[in-house]
Formats: structure tokens, C-alpha cells, sequence
């Protein structure tokens, strides 16, 4: 282990698997950089946050002049960048999504939903998809799926896990105690398993008839990773509220509930609260994210370039063996293996410097920035074939 990995390790380590001693030391566009000088092409986007790119011109010179003007402001007090940024961020969300929550991260935001939720209804439970990833607090791991984030820190909220996209199980378990539902249009952690869109407006409708919140967690596929600014938006839903972050910021941390009325006018001074959400940097960083969305016309992009890129795999990955199936919508991608994923991503990443995700034990995922070229991901996909044809033909 290098002398840098190691030091991190000893004290910051213990929570995360590291994939190797790699010391990533700055970024350009799609492509990292270690301490070594080597490049790797980043079709992970940092865990999918930034959309365009490492160090986008126009985000580093906001975060850069911002940094020399104000960077922290008290909520009780207005702030001229905050204010600006939330004009932004409705002008590309729904009409009925008026109101915004600003928050540091997507757990908070999934963690102050279900307070909105809760405080809107006056009911307790909530229910929840079966693979389905919300995040790490206390809240966002009660909705969260998986035994082995959930099991140690039981008990947690009472929340009913059902399986995805079968609206007859929702109507079964969608009763008067029931304040919320909590879904993602694209499950990205749990394996990029895309949801129907019968099945999702199937539980609009019940949540519509039985009174029970509709809560879409839009933190991975917001802001053009689906080829559309919201996921909801490919299937005509109106959602109560909906959580964000990754793209919100292009890199920058940052989260967001966005809301209704309804929700609105529940809410109190002192329901919810943040010390650092919605500071003037991140707000500077939000403003300018979403301002070169639009310039550079970003989320038309990515429908285009996720086409290309779904296309390339399916045509390249079609005769191999250890290949499932190959899924995806937008830039948000998913090759699924009949073996474990582990072993195949760590080799893209040593031997054709291409880093990739895992989306459950079996799935490599790809979640470009969205500004990737054809020769970017042309060159993702032949590593990606290098990579997987040796054990094909073994």
C-alpha cells in the first residue's frame, strides 16, 4: 500500500471497501488522475455526482469567486445567491413543485421527507421497495433494502418493504396508517432495475385514493441522467415531493427536498432545520450546475449519448456467455453478470483504467458525466470487452 492509501486508511478507513491503493489526485472531464500521472476514464461519474465532469470551467470559477465573497450565511437571514438558486432550481421542476428544502446530502433530504410526510399525514409507516438504496442515516436505512446496511441497527422505522413493480402488493399493504410511499424510478444501487411505468402510476393513483404521500427519491436519476431533468417526468407522475442531490450540485455536496403546497402548509417554524444547507457556496455551485445544464444542453445530451452507449454494449456484449443482459435508460447504465461483479471491476480499473460501479453483487453500472464523447465511451466499451472476454472463453 502506498504511503498516502495507508495514511488515509489508518484514519479515516473502516467504513468503505477501497478497490485498490490508487491515490486519485485531480480530475479533467471524464478522465481522474493519481499521484502517478496515470489517467483513468471515470464512467462512474464519483458515485454519480458529477455530471459535468471534473472541474468544469463554469463550476470551478462560480465555487472560486464565490468562495471570495461569502461562504457561509445564517438561514434567519436572506442571502442574494440562495435566493437565486432556489429561482433556478423551480424554474426547471414542475409547476406543482414549488417550494424547496436545501440540505447538504441525498440521506438528509430523504431523512427530512419523511418528517415533511409524517407531519403532512399525521400517520407513522411508510412503505418501501425491496432493492431499493435511500441511504446511510437512521431514516433513509429504514427505507433502504438491503440486510446488511439495516440489520445492525435495528429496531428502525416501521417500514413495509414490497416487491418492485407489483402494484398488487402496494394495494394490498396501502392502508389508512400508511403516510408514504417511497420509490425510485430507476433502483440504481439495487441493480439499475427500471421501473414500469404502469406500476409507478398505478401507485400515484393509490397514494391519490388512500391519502398517503407519493415521495420519489430522485437523487441519482435527476438532473438529465435519464435523458430528462426528473426520472418522474418519462412517466407523466406528479409527486408530492421528491428528493435530490448528486447532479444538484455537479459535484458539489449538496441536497434538496422539492415539494407541493399541500406540504407547505403544514410546515412551522422549527419543523425542519440546517446549519450548513443551502450556504451561498453551494448555492453558487447549484446555480451554476443547473445554468450549464441548460447552456450546453445537457439533458437532451444525455438521452442521445445514453442511446449510443446502450447500443454499444448490447452490440458488442451480445455473444458472451457471462453476460446476463445489458439495461439501461439515459446515461444510467447496467451490464449484468451471471458471476460476481467484483473481480471484473477491479480489473477494468487496473488493467484498461476504466472505473465502473457496482450496482448489487453481480452488475457493473456506468454512470457517466454527461458531457462523455462517442470516442469516451467506445473506449469504456472495448475495455470492457477486453476485460470480460477472457473468462467468456474460459
Amino acid at each position: 500500500m502506498t504511503e498516502l492509501a495507508a495514511l488515509e486508511e489508518s484514519i479515516l478507513g473502516g467504513t468503505t471497501a477501497r478497490r485498490n491503493d490508487t491515490v486519485i489526485a485531480r480530475g479533467a472531464g471524464c478522465w481522474l488522475y493519481d499521484t502517478t500521472g496515470r489517467r483513468y476514464l471515470d464512467l462512474g461519474s464519483a458515485q454519480g455526482v458529477t455530471l459535468l465532469g471534473h472541474c468544469h470551467p463554469a463550476l470551478s470559477k462560480a465555487i472560486a469567486d464565490q468562495a471570495q465573497t461569502l461562504i457561509s450565511c445564517p438561514n434567519f437571514l436572506y442571502n442574494d445567491v440562495r435566493a437565486r438558486f432556489g429561482a433556478k432550481l423551480v424554474e426547471v421542476l414542475p409547476p406543482h413543485l414549488n417550494h424547496v428544502f436545501l440540505a447538504n446530502s441525498g440521506a438528509e433530504a430523504i431523512d427530512g421527507a419523511l418528517k415533511f410526510a409524517r407531519l403532512t399525514t399525521g400517520r407513522l409507516r411508510t412503505i418501501a421497495f425491496r432493492s431499493a438504496f435511500h441511504g446511510r442515516t437512521v431514516g433513509a436505512v429504514a427505507l433502504t433494502w438491503e440486510k446488511k446496511y439495516r440489520e445492525p441497527f435495528l429496531p428502525l422505522l416501521d417500514v413495509v418493504h414490497l416487491p418492485y413493480n407489483n402494484l398488487a402488493k402496494v394495494d394490498e399493504a396501502l392502508d389508512e396508517s400508511i403516510a408514504a410511499v417511497f420509490v425510485e424510478i430507476v433502483q440504481g444501487e439495487g441493480g439499475v432495475n427500471i421501473g414500469d411505468g404502469d406500476f409507478l402510476r398505478g401507485v400515484e393513483r393509490l397514494c391519490r385514493e388512500r391519502g398517503a404521500m407519493l415521495v420519489i427519491d430522485e437523487i441519482q436519476t435527476g438532473f438529465g441522467r435519464t435523458g430528462r431533468w426528473f426520472g418522474f417526468e418519462r412517466h407523466g407522475l406528479q409527486p408530492d415531493m421528491i428528493c435530490l442531490a448528486k447532479g444538484l450540485g455537479a459535484g458539489f455536496p449538496m441536497g434538496a427536498i422539492a415539494y407541493t403546497d399541500c406540504v407547505q402548509e403544514k410546515l412551522y417554524v422549527g419543523a425542519h432545520g440546517s446549519t450548513f444547507g443551502g450556504n451561498p457556496l453551494a448555492c453558487a455551485a447549484g446555480l451554476a450546475a443547473i445554468q450549464t445544464y441548460q447552456d450546453e444542453g445537457l439533458i437532451e445530451r444525455a438521452a442521445t449519448m445514453g442511446e449510443y452507449f446502450l447500443r454499444r454494449l448490447r452490440e458488442e456484449l451480445a455473444d458472451m456467455i457471462l453476460v446476463r443482459e445489458v439495461r439501461g435508460v439515459g446515461l444510467m447504465l447496467a451490464v449484468e453478470l451471471r458471476q460476481k461483479a467484483g473481480p471484473y471491476l477491479k480489473a477494468l480499473m487496473e488493467e484498461h483504467s476504466v472505473i465502473a460501479l457496482p450496482a448489487g453483487p453481480n452488475v457493473i453500472r456506468f454512470l457517466p458525466p454527461l458531457i462523455i464523447t462517442e470516442e469516451e465511451i467506445e473506449f469504456g466499451v472495448q475495455a470492457l470487452v477486453r476485460t470480460l472476454s477472457a473468462a467468456d472463453a474460459g
